[in-house]
C-alpha cells in the first residue's frame, strides 16, 4: 500500500480525485487542507461513500511556510504507508482585492506556486523511499496565451516581482481585477515550469519519481470562483455546469477528478514524465512553459523566496 497527498482535497476537483483514488485498495488517501475542520468532513464523506477507512486529513496551509514545513515534519512522524504520489491541486484566484500570505508573498503566486514549489521538495524524500512514486501539478489552459480561454496571457517576470506585484511598475495602471486575473494565469504557467524543472532535475538522478502537469479544462461549479462578484458565482455554478455537457473542454468536477486519479492510478504511465495532460491526453504546452531560462529563473527565484536549505531537499 502506498500514500498519496492531496493538496486542496476538501471539495471540487480535488475531492473528486480522493474520492476515485480511495476507491483502490492500495492507497492510503490523505487530504492536505488548510480548513481541517472541512477536511475532516470530507474524509468522513469518502469513507461514507467508498466503504474504506483509508483516509485522513491533515493541516496544510500553502500561504504560510511554517505551516508547509509543519505538514512535513508530522507526515514524517506518522505512521502511515510509504509516499507513493504527491497531487500539487490547491489554487486559489482573487479579483476583487490585493491579498497576501502569511510571509508576505502575493496570495495567488504564493499559494499556487510557492507553496507546492516548496512542498514537493520537502516531500522527495518520502517519495524516493516509495519509487516508482508520482508527482501531478494541476494547471490550467489559461497559462497558454494561444488559446481562447477569457483570461489575460500570463505575465513571467522575475519571482521577486511575481511574489510582490505591488512593486511592479508595468501593473501600475491595471485595475485590479486584471491584475489578479494575470496572476492567476502566470501562477498557472509557473506550475508547468516548476514540473518541467523537477522532471528534468529528477531524471539527471535517474530517479524514478516522475513529475506530470494536469489540465482539467474549464470546470464549473468549482471554488476557484469564490472571490468573484455574485452575478459572476451563480453563472459559474448554476449555468455554465449545465453548458459542461455540451461544450467542448468544458468538464464536470467528476470527469475531471476521474481523469487526475488517472495520473496517478495509471501502470502505462508508470514512467511518463515531464508531460502536459489535457484530461487524459497528452498535449503539449505552451512554448513558453517549455523555456529553460525561465524555469531556471523561476527555480532559482523561489528557493530564495522560500528560504529552502539545502538538508531540505535531494534537488538544489
Amino acid at each position: 500500500m502506498k500514500t498519496v497527498i492531496i493538496t486542496g482535497g476538501n471539495s471540487g476537483l480535488g475531492y473528486a480525485c480522493a474520492q476515485a483514488i480511495a476507491q483502490n485498495q492500495d492507497w492510503y488517501v490523505i487530504l492536505a487542507c488548510r480548513n481541517l475542520q472541512k477536511a475532516t468532513q470530507a474524509v468522513n464523506k469518502i469513507k461514507e461513500t467508498t466503504k474504506c477507512d483509508r483516509a485522513l486529513a491533515m493541516k496544510l496551509d500553502l500561504a504560510d511556510l511554517a505551516s508547509i514545513r509543519a505538514f512535513a515534519q508530522e507526515f514524517s512522524d506518522r505512521d502511515l504507508p510509504p509516499l507513493g504520489a504527491l497531487v500539487c491541486n490547491a489554487g486559489v484566484q482573487f479579483i476583487q482585492r490585493q491579498t497576501y500570505t502569511k510571509d508576505g508573498f502575493d496570495t495567488t503566486f504564493g499559494v499556487n506556486h510557492l507553496g507546492h514549489f516548496l512542498l514537493t521538495h520537502l516531500m522527495l524524500s518520502g517519495l524516493a523511499l516509495a519509487t516508482p512514486a508520482r508527482i501531478v501539478f494541476v494547471s490550467s489552459d489559461t497559462h497558454d496565451s494561444r488559446k481562447m480561454t477569457g483570461m489575460p496571457a500570463p505575465y513571467f517576470r522575475d519571482p521577486q516581482l511575481m511574489a510582490h506585484p505591488q512593486e511592479d511598475p508595468a501593473l501600475k495602471d491595471k485595475n485590479i481585477g486584471e491584475i489578479g486575473r494575470i496572476a492567476y494565469t502566470t501562477s498557472k504557467l509557473c506550475n508547468i515550469l516548476c514540473a518541467y524543472e523537477f522532471s528534468r532535475r529528477l531524471q539527471q538522478q535517474s530517479s524514478a519519481i516522475t513529475v506530470n502537469v494536469f489540465s482539467p479544462g474549464l470546470m464549473p461549479g468549482s471554488r476557484l470562483a469564490q472571490d468573484y462578484t455574485a452575478s459572476a458565482k451563480f453563472v459559474w455554478n448554476n449555468i455554465l455546469p449545465i453548458l459542461s455537457r455540451f461544450v467542448p473542454n468544458v468538464n464536470t468536477i467528476e470527469t475531471a477528478g476521474k481523469a487526475l486519479a488517472k495520473l496517478v492510478l495509471d501502470s502505462e504511465l508508470e514512467s511518463t514524465t515531464g508531460k502536459y495532460f489535457s484530461c487524459t491526453k497528452a498535449i503539449n504546452s505552451s512554448p513558453e512553459s517549455s523555456d529553460r531560462t525561465l524555469a531556471k529563473q523561476l527555480w532559482d527565484g523561489s528557493i530564495k523566496l522560500t528560504q529552502l536549505k539545502p538538508e531540505e531537499t535531494s534537488l538544489y
